[in-house]
């Protein structure tokens, strides 16, 4: 792994190459003097020294991205990543720096901006391909660590976020090499194969025929049952990415019984909330679909009262997440004509959830770091309340 560790130096001294350059742009922005002479590298140089870093860890991203699911580490910009270096660096030592470059000629400042212009020349990355070329290089090593193959994954799930290295993946033979990793007896190593294979399907049609063809649905709709709580909400997410608006997709994932997995899992109150979150999500997105393609043929399980009664029942839950989720899960399933409006109601007990949850939102909306939340949530409630209704309504209408 000598040649990662070169890359992972030589970014480090990008870091203050480019510190540099930043001190001398506020040399100048004080001094007024020298702007024409000023080098300055371009933001898509930046971009691509940034997104070529490793992770650090699968939290990382917690605090900066929304999606749990989304990318870890890294840096959104230039910006992003002087703020950074600033913050971990000696203030006294960085004014100590600052100072210098000020007291600089601007003979001497456009030589040293030169050599580093020459330096940076040197310390050039790698394409994203030549990246991508090297990961799955160590993939297919076995002689190296599961330290090692794990870091190439780390990779690759910067790489593949970008919808244009998704299918330079492909082309490499990535996805190959991936659905082969997902068989690994180490569950890191499954999860993040997981993770990339989602992140690469994600609103890609393209690429979610290369990963289905590949037979790798039936392979993450078993890990979705894994002990390994990380590996299976992985899982989960990356099936939902795969059978996204894709017809063919959701007829395998029907096939392969999945409407039986996701009802497992919304009905098991001791599982993990990630799981549930995403499990009733994936309702509502197949909810919306079949309703985008009335040709399809409904699945059945959307009219079966059992199925019916797990996605009601997540309306008593605490986490306000999961019971939004659950709220635009019923509201798209009740405009299913074919689902009994009367077993909602008597099997089911919409009417009394949503009056119950009329009540936990009032009692939230007098918090003030939740009202806008709850304010938010009732709107989506009476929605879905007035919908049911409506529903009853025509069916008494059309009882007289």
């Amino acid at each position: 792994m000598a040649g990662r560790q070169s890359v992972a130096s030589r970014y480090s001294l990008s870091l203050c190459l480019i510190f540099l350059l930043t001190a001398a742009a506020t040399a100048e922005r004080e001094n007024n003097s020298f702007s024409s002479s000023l080098f300055w590298s371009t933001a898509k140089e930046g971009e691509d020294l940034l997104r070529k870093t490793e992770p650090n860890d699968d939290t990382s991203a917690a605090s900066v991205v929304r999606d749990p699911d989304q990318l870890d580490g890294g840096f959104s910009s230039l910006d992003g990543m002087l703020q950074w270096a600033i913050g971990h660096s000696d203030s006294a030592k960085l004014k100590e720096t600052a100072q210098d470059v000020q007291r600089l000629s601007p003979s001497e400042l456009k030589k040293r901006q030169m050599e580093i212009k020459e330096l940076m020349e040197k310390l050039k990355m790698p394409s994203d391909s030549q990246l991508m070329q090297i990961a799955l290089g160590d993939l297919n090593n076995s002689s190296l660590s599961v330290e090692d193959h794990y870091r190439a994954l780390q990779e690759l799930l910067i790489l593949a976020e970008s919808i244009d290295n998704a299918n330079d993946l492909s082309k490499l033979g990535g996805f190959d090499v991936l659905i082969r990793e997902m068989n690994h007896p180490n569950t890191d190593i499954r999860k993040i194969s997981a993770w990339i294979l989602g992140k690469a399907s994600q609103n890609s049609p393209f690429i979610q025929k290369q990963v289905l063809r590949l037979g790798a649905l039936s392979k993450l709709m078993k890990m979705v049952k894994s002990s390994f709580i990380e590996e299976a909400v992985k899982a989960l997410y990356a099936v939902s990415a795969l059978i996204r608006n894709n017809v063919a997709g959701q007829e395998l994932f029907y096939a392969e019984a999945g409407d039986l997995m996701l009802q497992d899992i919304l009905s098991n109150t001791s599982i993990d909330i990630r799981l549930r979150r995403k499990a009733v999500f994936l309702v509502a997105d197949l909810a919306e679909c079949q309703l985008e393609n009335v040709h399809k043929v409904e699945p059945p399980f959307f009219s079966n009262c059992l199925f019916l009664k797990s996605v009601v029942d997540l309306t008593a839950s605490a986490d306000l997440d999961l019971q939004e989720k659950a709220l635009v899960a019923i509201k798209n399933l009740l405009q299913f004509r074919t689902i009994e409006i009367q077993v909602l109601k008597d099997f089911c007990g919409l009417d009394t959830a949503l009056e119950r949850l009329k009540q936990q939102l009032q009692d939230l909306s007098v918090e003030e770091y939740k009202r806008d939340y709850a304010t938010d949530l009732e709107a989506l409630r009476k929605e879905v309340e007035l919908a049911f209704h409506r529903r009853l309504g025509d069916k008494d209408s059309n009882l007289i």
